[in-house]
């Protein structure tokens, strides 16, 4: 998909002072609620707006329809993932390869289990409302996170693989997602954890020494 893509699901206009930023967020988590509750098929603007607390008015406001609703959630969601990675990237700088691939598996399991619910769910409305472009702008942006940190490892001084880096991102994503569907106890989350640890730094450290 392209950036036009993403400019169809875009709020109408952006908040700017403190009441409007106070309006879109209890919009948004009015969002989550009804899509949590009654389902992408049954969510409306109508339902939207009344667990919000607002007029269908002044939600149309901000989002033309129900499919820009939940493309604004899904960006917050993803927008919070790499946020949360980012700050790990930059925590990690200087360090080891392995504590670095440590950190930033950890930032990404932790992010996604904080809210499995709203992971599920955004997993099966997002081909509908722009979910593959923002997950392609997610990926460039967790590379470049990824990239620059790999960089001040102290132990490695090659160019990170940007193949290699995608790759263990699909991993990480991959691992998450089938995690989250199947319903995984908390127990089998922190051995997955554990595990996709050991597995993304035994390939990161294998991909760059291949590179040397």
């Amino acid at each position: 998909m392209s950036t036009n893509t993403i400019t169809a699901f875009e709020p109408r206009k952006t908040p700017v002072q403190a009441r409007s930023t106070v309006t879109v967020k209890a919009i948004s988590e009015a969002t989550i609620q009804v899509l949590l509750t009654h389902g992408a098929d049954r969510l409306t603007t109508t339902r939207v707006a009344g667990r919000a607390g607002v007029s269908v008015g002044t939600l149309y406001q901000y989002y033309p329809n129900k499919r820009s609703l939940l493309f604004a959630v899904f960006e917050d969601h993803l927008n919070k993932v790499s946020r949360t990675v980012e700050l790990a990237c930059e925590d990690a700088r200087d360090k080891a390869l392995s504590e670095m691939i440590r950190q930033v598996v950890e930032a990404y399991v932790d992010v996604k289990m904080q809210r499995a619910d709203i992971s599920v769910a955004l997993y099966k409305v997002a081909p509908d409302v722009g979910g593959p472009a923002l997950v392609k702008q997610t990926v460039q942006r967790l590379r470049k996170a990824i990239g620059s940190m790999l960089l001040t490892a102290s132990d490695v001084k090659l160019s990170p693989d940007k193949f290699a880096i995608d790759l263990m991102l699909s991993a990480m994503a991959g691992a998450m997602r089938s995690a989250l569907e199947a319903g995984a106890s908390p127990a089998m989350f922190r051995k997955m954890r554990e595990h996709l640890v050991l597995l993304c730094q035994s390939y990161m450290a294998a991909a760059m020494a291949k590179g040397a």
